[in-house]
């Protein structure tokens, strides 16, 4: 079974975002962890080398393939914001469509500005996901 490539490391929350070039997507970055901080009670850690988690949670797919998971987090790329959440299809794009100006996948929101959407739905979205992983996977609440 292959390991991983994404797991807690110590590295620097607040050094890899001050690395971040573009000073808009740094100074959102900031701004997005105090607001994921802030709901969901969870300190900051870096995933791999980019991407910054909340909580975390373990997997075990039918495949026999598990692992850890940040519970809720984000990735200031250079092309755009990402958010990660997994939400069930009935409550995504109801969700979506309120959001504001983003584009999306299965599991990632992309955000070019914070300025472009509406902070309170994505509020509820990262909450939501967090609700739906902890009920998916009950033994991590």
């Amino acid at each position: 079974m292959a390991k991983n490539k994404t797991t807690e490391t110590q590295n620097s929350v607040t050094d890899f975002i001050n690395a971040v070039e573009n000073e808009v997507k740094r100074n959102d970055a900031f701004e997005l962890l105090k607001i994921i901080e802030e709901i969901t009670g969870f300190e900051p850690k870096m995933w791999g080398p980019s991407i910054i988690g909340f909580g975390s949670y373990h997997y075990k797919y039918e495949s026999g393939h598990e692992g850890d998971a940040p519970l809720a987090g984000f990735s200031p790329r250079k092309t755009a914001m990402t958010v990660y959440f997994y939400l069930p299809e009935e409550k995504r794009e109801a969700l979506l469509s309120k959001l504001g100006k983003h584009t999306s996948s299965k599991a990632c929101i992309y955000i070019k500005k914070l300025a472009d959407i509406n902070i309170e739905v994505l509020k509820k979205i990262i909450l939501l996901s967090i609700e739906y992983t902890q009920n998916l996977y009950p033994q991590n609440k």
